[in-house]
């Protein structure tokens, strides 16, 4: 374990952290009210003297630090580097608001760096202004990852970054060349830069103020979920603001890498991706069978509302934005069910969305039909393929585990908080699971889209905090931590 360049990496996380929590400082100079600006400002202070020490203490450390970079450095710079920056992150939290616990403030910035979207907190519009600035912007740096901006710029980590980038942006890099890694990951940077800016216009000009704008521009293009009204887009009532959250929501859910292609004009790649053209199917038949029910049922008023609804909350859902305008926590259960479904399954691989990914989706599926024919079929020889490639057994066996842990990090989860909540139904205790492990935000049962997570115990939340992180992350950099291999001096 190369100790020192761990420390560096973390080093310049803090870093990025400080000039984070450094913008939030001018909002709150700018925006905040004379009766809590005192609060306000003192807390960034306070947090940006934290973090300027821990930048120092881990640089420090890492100044003997070699070049040496393996996968299990990766891992370990990426779960202790969310931690942290979730445990400093809590800090406003705190010192802002007088009812909020150490516990709910760590749910609440954890929620925001995992681009999650659950919340502790009811009444938002009676937050500073530049405490609701930085639960947005924790999700619009969390959405990237705070590795992957600084990978971007990094040079002397080599090949490295390419380890760093496939356990941070959940993506396929075996396109990338390792000796382009770094400019590859700048592209893209400023795909996600461009998508920001493209987002924040739109809201501008369908009636949000700047202020509206540049928040839910943070957590849309992040797929996060955060909004600076309590009742999401339904506060808003305008229909255009909302078909402008359905498209870059979709665009936000894609591969980053599918998108960086699209600007430059490899419009055929896209057609031959597996994971795009499913992603669009099951997008596009979910959206038609619940906007049906809610026309059916009687929910919407007509038939464009109905569609609009429908499409709204499929996209959220599977995207794992969390954005709600309906409260689909009182629909019937089979509208349920498939937003519940949705929530598994999730966005593109290398997206800022949750979920187990399209594309380990569409490899399942195809496992599945083999091994029904080999079977009947014993000598029968067939190849999993994707994108028109066709898999390697190594691929196809790290879908597989990958699918038996979180299924067993689920039951597992759901018993444990079974054990912690026993006041409530077994569909809240599952619903709350999934909510934060596949990073959604809202559930149905108790935690629907017009509920939140506050009612939970503090041993609940701090689980859950784990739990978003692990999502995230997608489970081995948390559970690696905890594999005392991981930690001995040896490459």
């Amino acid at each position: 374990m190369n100790f020192p360049l761990v420390s560096k990496l973390i080093g310049i996380v803090m870093l990025i952290l400080t000039i984070a929590f450094m913008i939030c400082l001018g909002v709150a100079y700018g925006l905040d009210s004379e009766e809590v600006v005192g609060t306000t400002t003192l807390a960034y202070y306070t947090t940006i003297g934290v973090s300027i020490f821990g930048a120092i203490l881990f640089f420090w450390i890492g100044r003997t630090h070699s070049k040496k970079f393996f996968r299990k450095e990766a891992l370990c710079t990426i779960g202790l580097a969310w931690i942290l920056a979730s445990l400093i992150g809590s800090m406003p939290y705190v010192m802002i608001l007088e009812y909020a616990t150490l516990a709910d403030a760590i749910f609440e910035s954890t929620s925001g760096l995992t681009t999650t979207g659950a919340s502790v907190f009811t009444n938002l519009e009676t937050f500073p202004p530049s405490l609701m600035f930085w639960r947005c912007l924790s999700q619009w740096i969390g959405g990237m990852g705070v590795v992957v901006f600084f990978v971007a710029v990094l040079g002397f980590i080599g090949v490295g970054a390419k380890m760093l980038y496939a356990n941070e942006a959940s993506g396929t890099v075996s396109e990338f060349e390792e000796s382009r890694i770094q400019s590859t990951v700048a592209r893209l940077v400023w795909v996600y830069l461009g998508l920001s800016i493209a987002c924040c216009l739109s809201y501008w000009g369908a009636g949000m103020n700047w202020f509206d704008a540049i928040n839910h521009t943070f957590t849309t293009v992040s797929t996060a979920g955060f909004s600076t009204r309590t009742d999401s887009f339904a506060a808003f009532e305008n229909p255009t603001i909302e078909w402008i959250a359905i498209i870059f929501m979709m665009l936000a859910g894609l591969n980053f890498l599918l998108l960086l292609r699209l600007v430059m004009g490899k419009v055929r790649f896209a057609k031959r991706n597996t994971e795009f053209v499913a992603y669009i199917i099951i997008m596009v038949v979910s959206s038609v069978m619940v906007s049906l029910y809610l026309m059916l049922d009687g929910t919407a008023w007509d038939a464009e509302h109905a569609f609009r609804s429908g499409t709204f909350q499929v996209v959220s859902i599977m995207t794992t934005t969390g954005f709600s305008t309906e409260d689909f926590a009182v629909w019937s259960a089979l509208p349920q069910m498939m937003l519940l479904l949705l929530m598994v399954i999730g966005g593109c691989s290398g997206s800022t969305a949750g979920g187990i990914k399209i594309s380990r989706l569409v490899i399942a599926v195809r496992l599945t039909f083999v091994s029904v024919e080999r079977s009947f079929r014993t000598r029968v020889v067939r190849q999993i393929r994707l994108n028109g490639n066709t898999l390697s057994q190594q691929a196809v066996n790290e879908v597989t585990a990958y699918l038996v842990l979180i299924g067993s990090v689920i039951c597992g989860s759901i018993i444990l908080v079974s054990i912690f909540e026993t006041t409530h139904e077994v569909d809240t205790c599952l619903s709350v699971v999934y909510a934060t492990l596949f990073n959604v935000g809202p559930g149905i049962a108790e935690v629907g889209p017009s509920e939140n997570f506050g009612f939970l115990h503090s041993h609940t939340k701090l689980f859950l905090s784990l739990l978003m992180v692990m999502g995230r992350l997608e489970l081995y950099a948390i559970l690696a931590l905890f594999a005392p291999s991981l930690w001995k001096r040896f490459s």
